[in-house]
């Protein structure tokens, strides 16, 4: 019997990087694995992956910042499975790495609405789902900046930290349910085109790949740790 055999999990940010890894790991543990990300093609990809290697997922494409999309998407989890087990809050944005004063409104906007304001209303509209399962787990994949702060990290940053903050009260006020557990994980230094992003002249080869951050969080998926913690994977 595989550990999570038949889990519901959800997954954003799961075309590439993190996420990929996350929903690959997560469906050879047993889960049925929904993918959310915008590319339709990446997903599929993701999805063929996983059913070539004897796992079960559905697609899922949209984009987190659009109206009405997560609700439609809950109630459409709601409808064919009733609840849900793990959601995974793993898509954002990195933005322009540049000093406070020359943040462009407008790109930080979109920085927020998708590495914070997107997670709330995820939670928002999938908390009755995961109050129906037995044991529920709710993981959000930070950064490093969003608890030290660094210079010309500061749009990214504080959508992090504002992250935290989030599930931490998340934590907070669903611990006296004893079956809903919030996990905050920092993956540290990952070979992911974010990463290539934020720092070009690296080369990928001195990072871990997602595949190790995906394994970590299969571990602590399985342990008894508390609710509201913070983990890096070094």
């Amino acid at each position: 019997m595989k550990p999570f055999e038949g889990k519901l999990a959800l997954v954003t940010g799961a075309s590439r990087g993190i996420g990929a890894a996350v929903a690959e790991t997560l469906a050879g543990a047993g889960a049925h694995v929904i993918l959310v990300a915008r590319s339709t093609a990446k997903l599929e990809e993701v999805e063929e992956r996983i059913h070539l290697g004897g796992g079960s997922a559905t697609i899922a494409p949209l984009d987190l910042t659009e109206g009405e999309s997560v609700g439609k998407l809950a109630a459409a989890v709601s409808e064919r499975w009733g609840k849900l087990d793990l959601l995974i809050l793993n898509a954002a944005m990195l933005g322009s790495l540049t000093p406070v004063e020359h943040i462009d409104p407008k790109e930080y906007g979109r920085i927020l609405s998708i590495n914070l304001l997107a997670n709330q209303a995820l939670i928002a509209a999938f908390d009755p789902l995961l109050r129906g399962s037995d044991k529920a787990e709710v993981v959000a994949v930070t950064s490093s900046v969003g608890r030290e702060a660094r210079a010309f990290w500061g749009a990214y940053g504080s959508s992090k930290a504002a992250l935290e903050a989030l599930l931490g009260a998340y934590a907070d006020e669903t611990a006296y349910t004893g079956k809903l557990r919030v996990t905050i994980l920092d993956p540290g230094a990952t070979r992911t085109r974010m990463r290539a992003l934020a720092f070009p002249g690296e080369e990928p080869e001195q990072v871990k790949p997602p595949e190790v951050v995906a394994a970590r969080l299969l571990e602590l998926l399985q342990d008894g740790g508390e609710t509201g913690r913070r983990v890096r994977v070094d």
